[in-house]
């Protein structure tokens, strides 16, 4: 199959950067149905705006893209050692072109491999079928942020706001609703949910995420299930979540569920959440060349549907321009619902740097700084670094270390996206600082406000993991969190919990 690596560069590429049409009718419907002047509205603002810059400039739709995972039906007799192999070198292939971020991390060193590859990376499940003439390839790419919001049952439970969930329908409901609840703006809502009711702790999981290569507007083949999907559209969608987290109508794309035999002593939920950067497709291919014959979940005949002809954030004059390094009587100016606008130079730093400070002195000078949570996609030509993408990563993961490198480094802002904890936002208090939220995995709209990549420090690390020093200009963040003791996302949590509380009688 001469063309079979080719065609697989062509998959992941495009599945990087260029949503599937199910997915874009629903974005495009959740900014039909939000105000278009609330946080939310503004958020899906520049979502929608991303979302058209990917496509039209094939650049990932967000930094980060995620585990390559395939599904792949072959013919009986078809050599799967060899599709494997061609598999790997296409992942490298488009990491080295910048379609994909570096993400294959060594579990014990924290050493990136640089290309995506190493042990379980990337995930191939291949299945025989009963057709001679083509081989069929799905693959999703789904990022960190919403990985971590993925969480599993086990029946019966006792649950927040819901009460008892026992071993019925009506148990699985409220699983479900819990998992909406419990993700708020941290997997980059509007998000997707793939579920499993049955299976065991292995089995359901992976079921659970085979329901996210259904498409968006389909119905279930069982009608119990396809009742219960509607109900939890609706009803996520009443608890006042939204996109980013900052409160809205719209909290759910999709609700996908299937089913699978459990053992008598076992009864797991299993739920896989996906962000609105729902990256998937699939094609199918001639099983003697390789070569694209059909494309899955989409028409190729068609072009893609701009989302939108603004240009993101709508400036309403009110905004508030910041120049870097930023004084403290600055920051303690700030208040939650602030639009700013950065310029001058910013650091991003993430997991490993987050750590690495709290150990040892800074490679840099963060005193008044910008931090920003973010690992960039980054390529390097003729011995200059470019960004490709730049979007933000969930920020609570920083949680135990951001109060005291804040204190302890001067740092004025902390970006990234979802919201900290009472730890950060007390040491935001007292340190004199704010947590800027910018818009979860819009990559493409905010790398086109870093005008130059001035240095990097402890590339070490690797891509996603180094501090980047960053000259920007006008970008734009939404101030949630500020030095005066209020949370957006504490007030939204709390709200929802309020509205969460209120769907706890039987329905099913």
């Amino acid at each position: 199959m001469h063309a079979f690596k080719d065609s697989l560069i062509e998959l992941i590429t495009q599945t990087s950067t260029n949503l599937p049409p199910d997915v874009r009718r629903a974005m495009a419907d959740a900014v039909a149905a939000e105000n278009p002047t609330s946080r939310a509205g503004t958020a899906l603002a520049v979502i929608a705006n991303n979302i058209d810059l990917a496509c039209t400039n094939e650049g990932p739709i967000c930094q980060d893209t995620g585990m390559p995972t395939f599904e792949i039906k072959t013919p009986v007799g078809a050599n799967q050692i060899v599709m494997k192999r061609d598999i790997k070198q296409a992942i490298a292939e488009t990491t080295r072109r910048g379609k994909l971020r570096p993400n294959s991390v060594d579990s014990i060193t924290g050493e990136n491999s640089g290309d995506n590859l190493g042990p379980g990376t990337p995930v191939m499940h291949f299945a025989q079928w009963e057709n001679d003439d083509e081989i069929e390839i799905k693959l999703l790419l789904k990022g960190g942020g919403c990985e971590n919001k993925n969480i599993q049952y086990s029946l019966p439970a006792e649950l927040p706001h819901l009460g008892r969930a026992g071993r019925d329908l009506d148990g699985v409901r409220k699983c479900i609703l819990h998992a909406v609840w419990q993700a708020q703006g941290q997997g980059c809502s509007a998000g997707a949910l793939g579920v499993c009711i049955g299976g065991d702790r292995t089995s359901g999981y992976q079921h659970a995420k085979e329901q996210l290569f259904r498409l968006l507007d389909d119905t279930n083949a069982d009608a119990k299930l396809a009742a219960l999907e509607d109900y939890i559209m609706n009803a996520a969608n009443t608890l006042g979540i939204g996109t980013m987290g900052f409160a809205g109508g719209v909290t759910l794309i999709g609700c996908k569920i299937g089913v699978l035999n459990r053992l008598p002593a076992s009864f797991f939920v299993s739920v896989a959440y996906d962000c609105w950067a729902f990256r998937r497709l699939g094609v199918v291919l001639d099983a003697k060349t390789g070569t694209i014959k059909r494309w899955l979940y989409r028409d190729e005949k068609q072009t893609p549907q701009a989302m939108t002809a603004g240009a993101g954030f709508k400036l309403t004059g009110h905004e508030k321009h910041l120049e870097a390094p930023i004084t403290e009587a600055q920051a303690r100016e700030l208040k939650v619902g602030d639009v700013v606008l950065i310029s001058g130079e910013m650091y991003t730093g993430r997991d490993a740097v987050h750590s690495y400070l709290m150990k040892h002195d800074s490679p840099v000078d963060l005193n008044g700084s910008v931090l920003y949570h973010c690992g960039p996609v980054v390529l390097k030509n003729n011995g200059n670094y470019k960004i490709m993408a730049a979007g933000p990563t969930t920020s609570i993961r920083e949680e135990p270390y951001q109060a005291d490198i804040i204190k302890r480094y001067g740092i004025r802002a902390v970006m990234g996206k979802g919201g900290m904890g009472k730890k950060t936002l007390a040491g935001l208090q007292e340190s004199g600082a704010v947590y800027l939220n910018a818009i979860g995995g819009a990559a493409q709209y905010y790398s086109r406000c870093i005008e130059e990549v001035l240095d990097v420090k402890l590339l070490e690390f690797g891509i996603p993991e180094a501090i980047w020093h960053l000259r920007v200009k006008d970008f734009p963040a939404i101030v949630t969190m500020d030095a005066h003791g209020n949370s957006l996302h504490a007030d939204v949590e709390q709200a929802s919990a309020l509205m969460l509380a209120k769907l706890a009688d039987p329905v099913f």
